[in-house]
């Protein structure tokens, strides 16, 4: 399956925000010259997406999270700035897009700053129709999925775990993953052997 990207065209002109809502929170990855909290209306964080490179393998998948339909979510938009634009776009795309599983999107995200703008921010929204979209799973079968994950990137219980901890910074709570980490923390998990667990 070909990547569902943007043109340059679609894409804003001048410097670019960009919306972070998994790992992105704590492993931008990019330069930016700004960060703020913001909220996104029309979709919610969920961890619907099997990974089968980064935190899993097809034969093992992990669990990360994806953009899905309905609700809204609170997480960090980054801006970068203009000189930076293609580079950034090049490295999420290469992150992102690995298996092609997300939709990259342009979405009006609302900064909660003083000055409470809106701004139009590049966003990776779950593909329904992919083959990696798991749909809304049940806590057991999320836990069961995150306990035997590790990709490339290391350890699907360590990106969960992140992630909690990058919400709780910004001073909010997400309901589901918070329960997850609680399981998470309750499961006896041998440290990894390599040292790439905090990716």
């Amino acid at each position: 399956m070909s990547a569902i990207t943007l043109s340059e065209a679609e894409l804003s002109k001048g410097d670019l925000w960009v919306f972070g809502y998994g790992s992105l929170m704590w492993r931008p990855g990019f330069e930016f010259t700004e960060k703020v909290p913001a909220r996104l209306i029309g979709e919610h964080r969920a961890l619907c997406v099997y990974s089968f490179v980064h935190r899993g393998t097809p034969e093992k998948p992990g669990l990360v999270l994806g953009l899905d339909r309905g609700g809204a979510c609170r997480g960090i938009a980054f801006r970068v700035a203009e000189k930076h634009r293609a580079a950034t776009v090049a490295n999420l795309r290469e992150r992102e897009q690995v298996t092609s599983v997300y939709r990259e999107v342009m979405r009006s995200v609302w900064l909660e700053d003083e000055a409470r703008r809106r701004v139009s921010a590049l966003a990776y929204v779950v593909d329904r129709g992919h083959v990696q979209y798991a749909g809304r799973l049940t806590l057991a079968d999320q836990l069961r999925h995150v306990l035997q994950g590790h990709g490339q990137s290391g350890i699907n219980r360590d990106y969960v775990l992140a992630t909690v901890k990058a919400i709780e910074a910004e001073g909010f709570r997400d309901p589901q993953l918070h329960q997850l980490a609680m399981m998470l923390h309750d499961q006896h998990v041998p440290p990894a052997r390599d040292g790439n667990s905090n990716l």
